[in-house]
């Protein structure tokens, strides 16, 4: 009986991290959105300063605040460290 209760709990607690894990996406992870950002389809390098302003200003204000927030988690912005020092940069 112990085991099955467990069991059941280790099932229950994997599937709700699974969960919470699958919600958390961020825009800095969007191809569609951040592609324009950089001059290679790997995205690791980033397009000038003017170019990089000319797709800041062609995003909503909505995506911009979505970046700028997702900038401020240190987990994302450790990984787009670069991108996200020059989106302070125009927006923050």
């Amino acid at each position: 009986m112990n085991i099955k209760m467990l069991t059941m709990g280790a099932m229950a607690l994997a599937m709700m991290t699974c969960s919470a894990l699958a919600g958390n996406t961020s825009a800095l992870d969007d191809p569609a959105k951040m592609s324009p950002f950089f001059t290679d389809a790997g995205m690791k390098t980033l397009r000038s300063e003017a170019d990089f302003k000319t797709a800041w200003m062609a995003m909503k204000p909505d995506e911009q605040k979505a970046v700028l927030k997702d900038c401020g988690d240190t987990t994302l912005n450790k990984a787009h460290a670069d991108f996200c020092a020059m989106a302070k940069k125009m927006g923050g």
